[in-house]
């Protein structure tokens, strides 16, 4: 995998993996819709817009690895989510196929399992319990990767990505669970580029924290060794005595599972 292409490369973790993969590669295209400054050595800078499929043909052409993280990053309005989750990540998919890419990384979410209930440590294997539209789209990306994997023989892995942020660090008592820093993000990238051979794979984009109710032991045959722990912040975190809502403490998902919530959680096995 010698050349890559990072889709939403002006975000948060677009940024970070620039920074991280800068080097490692003869050629970094990066695309986004928003400013990304001038192109390093190695490095190509594309403006364009994931829900233009003839730009991302372009985009896509004479690559090897795209790692797909552009779109809608939080719970939004439907048309919204639709339009660059959904259809936006179909094009992605269809450019890289059509291009002859070998491998795509998903920028996929915990919020496509975030109504397990947190009690459960969970797995790769677990059913999708999407807590938002957001999750559902996520759930909508990993079974396009499962299908281009199948249909089509393109490696594809499904980073369930935790908590990433900035500053990093984690900032409340959820995010103990689920960060993940902005080198064990880099790292996990790196690994899933550059591992020889995989068909499908789903993994979670967290580091090795103590308080983590995610089993991420699917990821080690990939070398993924995370190196930082959430655990050094806790002392502070839990000394302000905040409290997590009622419904958002009780499941993977924590904050989304309340937003426009009408159900009863003691169905919610």
């Amino acid at each position: 995998m010698k050349r890559i292409l990072i889709t939403g490369a002006a975000g948060q973790i677009g940024k970070a993996v620039r920074a991280g993969l800068r080097g490692g590669y003869p050629l970094i295209r990066l695309l986004d819709v928003a400013p990304l400054g001038a192109a390093a050595d190695g490095e190509e800078v594309v403006t364009a817009d994931i829900r233009d499929s003839a730009a991302m043909e372009r985009a896509t052409a004479g690559i090897d690895c795209v790692v797909h993280l552009a779109g809608q990053s939080t719970e939004g309005e439907w048309e919204k989510v639709l339009q660059l989750n959904i259809e936006g990540c179909y094009n992605v998919f269809e450019a890289a196929r059509h291009s002859g890419v070998k491998r795509i990384v998903f920028a996929s979410s915990n919020h496509a399992v975030g109504f397990h209930r947190r009690e459960r440590f969970i797995d790769d294997r677990v059913l999708p319990r999407p807590d938002t539209r957001y999750g559902i789209s996520k759930v909508f990306g990993e079974a396009l990767g499962r299908h281009y994997a199948d249909k089509h023989g393109i490696s594809v892995a499904c980073l369930r990505i935790g908590t990433f942020i900035v500053p990093d660090r984690p900032k409340d008592a959820r995010q103990l669970l689920t960060w993940i820093s902005h080198r064990d993000m880099v790292q996990l990238v790196r690994r899933c580029i550059d591992h020889p051979d995989y068909h499908f794979v789903v993994v979670y984009g967290v580091s090795n924290n103590l308080r983590s109710r995610w089993d991420n032991t699917n990821a080690r045959f990939l070398g993924y060794r995370p190196q930082d722990d959430s655990e050094k912040f806790a002392a502070e975190i839990l000394a302000r005595g905040e409290k997590e809502n009622e419904i958002a403490a009780q499941f993977h998902g924590g904050f989304y599972t309340p937003m426009e919530f009408s159900g009863d959680p003691e169905k919610i096995e």
